[in-house]
């Protein structure tokens, strides 16, 4: 595995041909450039998303080539917080050009799932590396057909089985 740090991840993406699939498998996450965001959601104010501009910048480049980039979370019903949050802050995701869906764990086995989030860049298999105290800390990267197979069968179960986001966040928030 070849490990990638988080500004060599947008070069990653930028290679990327045909897909960039996201799988997220964590109900929280607690990485501290999300924290002033989410504390402000958390105390019912209003963001502006400032904070999200370069990822949608990156997202907008990315799907302009033709390329899809596609998210699916795997939640825990009823939701924490943070997925609660989540479920507001996908709305720049999805402007930015992103599908994002949402699946509740109870309606998949834990044996159709991997513990780790990963990204699928077109026939890589990009598992997310974080530090002790919660702060994304790159990828960790692979080629071998073996991984990314499985990965990519893990992906077809959830992204089927899950419910788009514009749905989602209407039954979700009950």
């Amino acid at each position: 595995m070849l490990l990638i740090t988080a500004a060599e991840f947008a070069a990653a993406l930028g290679e990327c041909k045909r897909e960039a699939l996201h799988l997220e498998v964590q109900d929280t996450y607690e990485t501290p450039e999300e924290s002033e965001p989410f504390a402000r959601f958390l105390a019912g104010e209003p963001d502006d998303y400032a904070w999200m501009a370069d990822w949608a910048a990156l997202i907008r480049e990315t799907t302009g080539r033709g390329v899809a980039v596609r998210r699916a979370r795997v939640v825990t019903v009823p939701h924490v917080d943070y997925q609660r949050w989540t479920l507001e802050v996908s709305r720049v995701n999805i402007a930015a050009g992103e599908e994002v869906r949402y699946l509740p764990r109870h309606l998949v086995s834990p044996d159709d799932l991997t513990a780790d989030d990963w990204w699928l860049l077109d026939d890589r298999a990009a598992f997310t590396l974080f530090e002790p105290d919660g702060r994304w800390a790159g990828l960790a990267v692979t080629g071998d057909w073996q991984i990314v197979d499985r990965c990519r069968a893990v992906w077809n179960i959830v992204w089927q089985r899950a419910v788009p986001h514009a749905e989602y966040a209407v039954v979700g928030q009950r």
